[in-house]
């Protein structure tokens, strides 16, 4: 099987609601699908990526190439795990835990998005705590870092809800465009000391050695 060559398809994380895991191809065909109908209203650019721009099946190839090379590029000392968000067993969008040499470095990096109709519900808090409890709880990491538009409200607040303090600034081009975004960090200690939901990870001891442990 697959997941014999390939364990981190045995890996899955569910929170309350949510199960976050590797989809198969016709799962990660479904959630390209829901970001081709839309992640962003039309009127808004809070990512980097130009949801907006292409047709609906441009959007869509986005996410499976973005998917696929992941995997394709992964190794134990540089890699990214893009993570389908199932609700009720349908695809709602995706989460990403990424990290390099993170044997020695032991911090994380996160990003996610959602479809439309599935915003505003606390769906993408709910995914980012599942992804921290992997990484703090199991990988064993010391900080996780995330940057964010300034503007970007909703996701400014579920970063600073769950602990994350300010880190800086970067700065990044879209065409000819310089974009601000705001770099934030949680640290181990604030996970541990903060009051959150729990998560249950199944699958990650097969795992260990693909992230570098």
């Amino acid at each position: 099987m697959l997941s014999d060559i390939w364990p981190v398809y045995q890996l899955q994380v569910a929170t309350n609601r949510l199960v976050l895991r590797l989809p198969n191809e016709q799962e990660l065909a479904e959630v390209a699908e829901v970001a081709g109908a839309g992640v962003h209203h039309a009127s808004e650019r809070p990512f980097l990526t130009p949801w907006t721009e292409g047709s609906a099946q441009d959007r869509a190839r986005v996410v499976v190439r973005g998917h696929w090379g992941q995997l394709a590029g992964w190794t134990a000392e540089r890699w990214g795990l893009g993570l389908c968000v199932f609700a009720d067993g349908q695809p709602i969008g995706m989460v990403s835990l990424g990290a390099r040499d993170f044997r020695v470095v032991r911090e994380v990096t996160t990003s996610s998005w959602l479809g439309l109709p599935y915003q505003g519900k606390g769906f993408g808090t709910e995914a980012r705590i599942g992804l921290l409890t992997l990484a703090f709880d199991f990988l064993a990491a010391e900080a996780a870092r995330t940057e964010v538009f300034q503007d970007n409200h909703s996701s400014q607040g579920v970063s600073r809800k769950l602990g994350y303090e300010p880190d800086g600034i970067s700065r990044d081009a879209r065409g000819d465009e310089v974009l601000v975004s705001d770099r934030l960090r949680l640290t181990r200690q604030k996970w541990i000391q903060s009051d959150h939901p729990r998560a249950e990870v199944t699958g990650y001891e097969l795992c260990r050695p693909c992230f570098g442990l």
